[in-house]
């Protein structure tokens, strides 16, 4: 279980550098982009994730994750004035998130914490935030590639380049490694 704690955290760091990465492809107007009203761009997005993350990681093992405080409606309607405002509180979501995540020990993943009242261990509410966030960073990397169209810079393994890559990692010793340690 100790790996469990150390793996959530690459995880963590993973999907967040993946929103990095799109985020320096995007223009400020790109991150604005709805393709309707009723669709979330990539800023409404951050905002909705980071007061996700305040609200569920700040205080983590002693309050609700819901907190009062938290206003998630407002969280759907987009007010950033700059590229570089939507950063910072993207950066601030992950900050809680970490500084929360990082001081944990193996004898917290069985404690009970709470979320609207509902009980959860730690590992359960870990995995679902990662799991909550995996999915809108999906969903954000993925209106990056609409945006960009063929100008988008993979940050995967490019189309074609499979066999390339596979021979690449077949040609290392067989180890024990987190797949995001070559990222």
């Amino acid at each position: 279980m100790e790996s469990y704690l150390s793996s959530t955290i690459k995880q963590f760091e993973y999907y967040k550098s993946l929103g990095d990465k799109t985020f320096n492809q995007l223009s400020f107007d790109e991150l604005l982009w709805q393709s309707n009203e009723d669709l979330n761009s990539i800023s409404i997005l951050v905002k909705h994730m980071v007061g996700n993350m305040l609200s569920r990681w700040t205080n983590f093992l002693t309050e609700d994750g819901e907190k009062e405080w938290r206003n998630r409606d407002e969280e759907f309607v987009s007010d950033f004035n700059s590229k570089e405002e939507i950063i910072a509180a993207w950066e601030s979501g992950w900050f809680c998130l970490f500084h929360a995540i990082r001081p944990l020990k193996l004898d917290d993943l069985e404690r009970t914490i709470y979320i609207r009242n509902g009980g959860h261990t730690v590992t359960e509410a870990i995995n679902r935030q990662l799991a909550h966030y995996s999915y809108h960073v999906g969903q954000i990397v993925f209106l990056g590639t609409l945006l960009k169209g063929k100008d988008w810079e993979s940050l995967s393994i490019p189309k074609g380049n499979s066999a390339e890559f596979n021979k690449d990692k077949f040609s290392q010793e067989k180890g024990k490694r987190h797949f995001t340690d070559d990222l």
